[in-house]
């Protein structure tokens, strides 16, 4: 492992933030950030760095202080406010209590914390106060966890890092693990670090640099170690090509995604989903298609810092049929059910042990590895699902090394059942559940006005959203904005509803990249201003084919998705008032518009059955979304401007005044009334909302 210090880029940081947090917080944040952006030393919050320096009190004296990485900060990107600044005597006190229960730990950090409103401090902060040396950094370096988590493995680590290194037995993490470092550390004064087993490593001195350096070499002894005893690699095996892989799971994800669900027994709300993201790789194909991938895959994590995320085991699933889906549906369905069985079992055994507050976690895994396909994992969101994946690929490396070099060897079933409710690990992941977090949506014509502001609504809920239009810069556009605030909860897909591929494919790109969709916006229309008299027959089939074929490609398409799936869903259409009250020389799009108002209407018959809602929002006259203008005005507005003698502005005061209520009808208004729908707030389907001001000849009726 490569040193990466630099002094020029240390002495950036301390010019950048050494005034107002000092010299010594400035360094820390530098090596801290340097060890975070390291995947094989810390994942996604993983890790713990700390410094202890002094802190000027309201009467200007100055007082010990231990700044330590809040609880769930990543330290890749830490900035000096992500440290926790705690009063470091009074913490070195609680020393001397012969036990501290997890409960008045936390409590007692949160009361000594010198900014009161600060962030939840580590529930590894006494580790670090303990140790009497400046800076302290704690891993869950890759090489050393695949040579703690072997058999005899405190022999092991001894052989590879040499004397000058402690080993203490696992502890679980919190106080009895803080007193037993330090108590390891008096004892071995002028040890150079300290590893924990099945947990990671500690390393200290008086300053940030000697400490970082500290761990890059003993971790660089364990990888050397590691390579100088693994036994030649077999040869890659002609097995599965990732492309088939991918392809295998954009077929079978929705139906994997819905056998995941949890039921809620909420009739609105009836399924707790999850997001899946795919990891797909030769690595991992050869591990599951391998003789002993399911013996090496079967097995405990490589850390207890992973369990709030991943849960104990993965669910593996012999022989998947993916040609045959009703034969591939029963032998999953059945594969989770057994999951659920024997996870039940587990937390029987050990719920006498349960910490305060916590109750049975859903059964279903969080990790699901497949032979012949790779392995799929699932979080409440993009987010989480994506740091399952990397904690998977991280952890079936390692594991395939440590069988290169001996036998793998997890933490025991208790531990594990201690860690995986730990109240205090699970509080770092506690945080707002946006109503639409688990729901990934499909947004048809989403870059004009009124798409795009029905994708920034989803995306300010939480949903994931799939934008989609003809290819080009608008719809680019619109998703670089987006991403700006939404990250990767935001993708942009290339869509052509008149063609039945197109609508196919853009509905399997979304589904490879969550597992499958729950709501589905069609918004996609154009519009034609011509009487009757003069109106093409070509001019109705083009506003026909976009209006009406592309609304019965998307729900056709949606349908069948659907009852893959097998857990509900919503679609709303984006309709118009035009339905309930024509325009003169707007007679196409009235018409091709009503068409698929019906159609609509049709498909909240038919797909009622299998719990899908559908629901039509009928606005009038939305001109633009901050810069984005309406196409459907773009191609209207001209006439209806000639007709009254009216510019721009005056249009948009016209169709104001019209309605009742005297409002200016915006994109935003039209994506609430898609949020009504979207997120169940009554039990319709069927349904017209008016977005309209109030237009009286445009009630639905």
């Amino acid at each position: 492992m490569e040193n990466k210090w630099l002094d020029e880029k240390a002495s950036e940081c301390i010019a950048r933030y050494g005034e107002r947090w000092g010299r010594d917080l400035a360094l820390r944040t530098y090596s801290g950030r340097l060890i975070g952006q390291e995947k094989e030393l810390v994942l996604h919050g993983g890790g713990n760095t700390s410094v202890k320096t002094t802190w000027t009190d309201v009467f200007g004296q100055p007082i010990p202080v231990l700044f330590v990485k809040a609880s769930g900060q990543d330290l890749a990107t830490i900035e000096p406010d992500g440290h926790v600044a705690l009063d470091l005597e009074y913490l070195k006190r609680l020393r001397t209590l012969p036990a501290l229960p997890d409960g008045t730990m936390l409590d007692e950090l949160h009361t000594h914390r010198l900014a009161a409103g600060g962030a939840r401090p580590s529930i590894e902060a006494l580790l670090h106060a303990f140790l009497p040396a400046k800076y302290v950094d704690h891993t869950h370096a890759d090489a050393i966890l695949a040579l703690t988590n072997q058999r005899n493995g405190d022999a092991v680590i001894r052989d590879a890092l040499g004397g000058d290194v402690v080993v203490l037995a696992y502890i679980k993490p919190g106080f009895p693990l803080a007193k037993a470092a330090a108590a390891a550390f008096d004892a071995s004064p002028g040890c150079k670090g300290m590893v924990l087993g099945k947990h990671g490593l500690l390393t200290w001195d008086d300053d940030p640099l000697s400490s970082y350096g500290k761990t890059i070499e003993l971790v660089t002894r364990a990888e050397e170690y590691l390579e100088g005893k693994a036994r030649k690699p077999r040869k890659r095996r002609r097995g599965t090509s990732a492309a088939t892989a991918r392809a295998r799971y954009g077929k079978v994800a929705p139906i994997l995604r819905g056998l995941l669900a949890v039921p809620t027994g909420d009739a609105d709300r009836p399924y707790r989903r999850f997001v899946l993201s795919p990891l797909v790789t030769e690595e991992v194909l050869d591990l599951v298609d391998s003789d002993r991938g399911k013996e090496i895959a079967l097995s405990p994590p490589l850390t207890s810092d992973h369990l709030i995320r991943t849960k104990a085991l993965p669910l593996w699933i012999d022989n998947p049929p993916y040609d045959d889906e009703k034969g591939f549906r029963e032998r999953v369905s059945n594969a989770v059910a057994e999951y659920a069985r024997h996870y039940e079992d587990y937390f029987r055994r050990h719920a006498s042990r349960l910490s305060p507050g916590l109750e049975r976690f859903d059964a279903m895994p969080r990790v699901i590895l497949l032979p012949g396909l790779g392995a799929v994992c699932a979080g409440g969101d993009v987010g989480e699902a994506g740091t399952v994946r990397d904690i998977v690929a991280q952890t079936l490396a390692v594991k395939t090394k440590v069988v290169s070099v001996g036998a793998y060897e997890g933490l025991d079933e208790e531990h594990l059942f201690d860690m995986e409710y730990f109240s205090l690990q699970h509080a770092k992941l506690v945080g707002e559940e946006l109503p639409l977090r688990r729901c990934v949506a499909l947004v048809t014509g989403a870059a004009g006005a009124i798409g795009a502001g029905i994708c920034q609504g989803l995306l300010e809920n939480g949903c994931h959203v799939s934008a989609t239009d003809l290819p080009g810069d608008p719809l680019a556009g619109l998703v670089a904005d987006l991403r700006r605030t939404h990250d990767d909860r935001i993708i942009g897909v290339p869509l052509d509803v008149t063609d039945p591929k197109s609508v196919a494919d853009g509905f399997g790109q979304v589904v490879r990249e969550w597992g499958g969709i729950d709501l589905f916006v069609i918004n996609a229309g154009v519009a034609h201003v011509s009487s009757l008299a003069d109106l093409e027959s070509e001019a109705f089939r083009r506003l026909a084919r976009v209006n009406i074929d592309g609304t019965l490609h998307v729900l056709s398409e949606a349908a069948r998705l659907f009852r893959k799936q097998n857990t509900g869903g919503d679609i709303v259409l984006i309709s118009t008032k035009n339905v309930f009250a024509p325009g003169a020389r707007f007679g196409a799009y009235s018409a091709t518009k009503a068409a698929a108002h019906q159609l609509a209407r049709i498909a909240s018959l038919e797909l009622a059955e299998i719990g899908v809602r559908v629901n039509m929002v009928s606005p009038d006259a939305v001109f633009s979304h901050g810069t984005r203008k309406s196409g459907l005005w773009a191609e209207v507005g001209p006439d209806r401007m000639r007709a009254r003698d009216l510019d721009e502005r005056g249009l948009e005061e016209y169709y104001r005044n019209r309605n009742l209520l005297k409002a200016k009808i915006t994109a935003a208004h039209v994506a609430r009334a898609v949020l009504y729908f979207a997120t169940r707030q009554t039990p319709t389907t069927g349904a017209t909302i008016p977005v309209d001001g109030g237009l009286p000849d445009a009630t639905p009726r």
